[in-house]
């Protein structure tokens, strides 16, 4: 059985003495600290800082919690998240052809690592349906072309709203998506398949391999309005030589893909990740 903890995500102006009153304020209410990290941005002059504690023995319910974190951002003149373990939130995937992180994630899901439901799977061409099937979970299908984006936008809104949905993964799903989705449906990480800010756009493989690289990688990253340009999660690499083709690269970057957009989700998931000043704070 899983211990149920409260996670508190928090960015105030750097002072003194705001560790000891944050786990002060923890400790009067009889919470057990599981885990502390802190940062401290001197360029920002922001204090950073991800607690978890112990819910069962904690002197508030989920209520009075959130009101007493309230409190806690109005005197200290910051900003909170404040996240339950046992609260699995609602995560559409988003997918076109390819299956390598879709298979990936939905099998992490089905095997408990990680901590999320997934009620729904939204794709621009038919190919991975039966994929789902096999996994009973809903499949859409919303065809997007130059001529219908706007109303395959909308219709994909629609689909979010239904379905009651928290975030978005982009898992190999090769469309961009406008400015005005973004304002309307933010939260979204997706997956490169390239070591960001290096080879952005199409074919990023091609690109390395005309360059001649030795490493290559893939980065999850938060979705902005700007392309690939959003604040980075998680990257990984791996060595290749002169004698690895196209092919060869792209295969090895199926491979990284999978292992970066799993981590970063399971990042995201735990609250381990902080955006700030278009930037991330990842506490591992």
């Amino acid at each position: 059985m899983s211990i149920k903890t409260v996670i508190l995500q928090f960015i105030c102006p750097d002072k003194p003495g705001l560790v000891s009153d944050l786990a002060s304020w923890i400790a009067s209410k009889n919470g057990n600290i599981r885990h502390a990290d802190h940062h401290t941005d001197a360029d920002a002059k922001l204090f950073l800082s991800r607690i978890e504690w112990d819910l069962d023995g904690f002197l508030l319910d989920k209520n009075e919690i959130t009101s007493e974190v309230n409190l806690l951002e109005q005197r200290l003149n910051g900003k909170a998240v404040l996240s339950f373990s046992d609260d699995f939130p609602n995560v559409a995937i988003f997918v076109s052809k390819q299956s390598h992180c879709l298979v990936d994630l939905l099998w992490r899901v089905k095997a408990g690592e990680l901590c999320m439901n997934v009620p729904l799977v939204i794709s621009n061409h038919s190919d991975l349906e039966e994929i789902c099937s096999n996994f009973s979970i809903p499949f859409k299908l919303i065809q997007v072309n130059k001529n219908n984006k706007a109303d395959s936008e909308s219709k994909i809104l629609d689909l979010l709203h239904e379905y009651n949905i928290d975030l978005g993964v982009l898992a190999k799903y090769m469309q961009i998506l406008s400015s005005s989705f973004l304002e309307q449906f933010p939260n979204l990480i997706n997956i490169h398949h390239s070591f960001l800010p290096a080879f952005k756009g199409a074919q990023p493989y091609h690109q390395a391999w005309d360059r001649g690289v030795k490493l290559i990688g893939a980065t999850a990253h938060y979705v902005t309005k700007d392309l690939d340009a959003g604040p980075i999660i998680e990257q990984t690499i791996s060595n290749v030589s002169h004698r690895d083709e196209v092919s060869d690269l792209i295969r090895k970057g199926r491979d990284l893909e999978r292992v970066a957009l799993a981590r970063a989700l399971r990042l995201h998931l735990k609250r381990q990740v902080i955006v700030y000043r278009g930037r991330t704070a990842v506490f591992t």
